[in-house]
């Protein structure tokens, strides 16, 4: 199989009403009013708050823009420019002194390590878990998760924090596909071609934590995931060293807890 067989491409104009209507049944599945997104002012967050428009009207539909003192000006302007340009209520909530108040009560735990960035991380996207879920009780709506497929497939989401949704309109989509269906939507082309962070600590970048561009990362899982390739096959078409291949197969391995509820201790009594 050549590389330009390797197609990633949409067609954005269905996958658009797919989606559309996948948000409007679970909202109404939910008996809910709406839907709460999170905004980083990146093309995840943005294409869903663009398909929740579609889907149910900007009346309908509220942005949660949450930064912390190490996020760029520029991300929250970019989130505030899609909120304004899909005429949806925003509200700015800066949690950073959430965050220090857990830090100073940290301090005091036998294992506290402020070197461990990761940790600390989960705790930034897991405060934005419990603040859209506020808006979402108080306001009758369901919170629509903004992760993409190839983060779910490696496991790059935090476990109850990004990854605590009710809905994941992108989620069948890789990061790649996500881009195509932006531009479709009329995302702004800065969004689209924005270096993808987190935003969790200062200098992060997702492909820098991942280590592999977004592009390969996404020609390595369809070969895996959905062709099923073998390993020395993929590599060979990619010209990429099987090690990097055997790499994004541990990611996927490893991390299938996060796409699974808890297991449960099944207990058989006899009758």
């Amino acid at each position: 199989m050549p590389v330009s067989e390797f197609s990633l491409d949409i067609e954005p104009r269905d996958v658009t009403e797919k989606i559309v209507s996948f948000i409007r049944d679970k909202v109404e599945e939910a008996n809910a009013s709406g839907v709460v997104v999170g905004l980083s002012g990146g093309v995840d967050s943005s294409t869903v708050a663009f398909l929740s428009v579609k889907a149910l009207g900007p009346e309908k539909v509220l942005g949660l823009i949450m930064p912390t003192d190490v996020t760029r000006k520029e991300d929250i302007e970019d989130a505030v420019n899609v909120a304004e340009l899909l005429k949806i209520k925003y509200e700015i909530i800066n949690f950073s002194p959430v965050l220090k108040s857990f830090k100073e009560v940290l301090k005091k735990c036998e294992h506290f390590n402020e070197e461990n960035v990761v940790a600390f991380g989960n705790i930034h996207a897991r405060v934005r878990m419990i603040l859209l879920y506020y808006h979402a009780n108080i306001l009758n709506r369901i919170v629509a998760g903004t992760g993409n497929k190839s983060e779910l497939l490696i496991g790059y989401f935090t476990k109850y924090g990004d990854g605590g949704v009710d809905i994941l309109p992108i989620g069948d989509l890789y990061k790649t596909q996500v881009r195509q269906l932006a531009r479709y939507l009329g995302v702004p082309e800065k969004i689209i071609l924005k270096t993808p962070s987190a935003g969790l600590w200062e200098g992060q970048t997702d492909e820098g934590e991942i280590g592999i561009t977004y592009d390969m990362l996404d020609k390595i899982l369809h070969g895996l995931v959905d062709l099923k390739m073998d390993l020395k096959v993929l590599s060979d078409i990619l010209k990429i060293p099987i090690e990097t291949v055997e790499r994004v197969k541990e990611m996927i391995l490893k991390s299938e807890h996060k796409r699974n509820t808890p297991p449960i201790a099944k207990i058989v009594y006899e009758k």
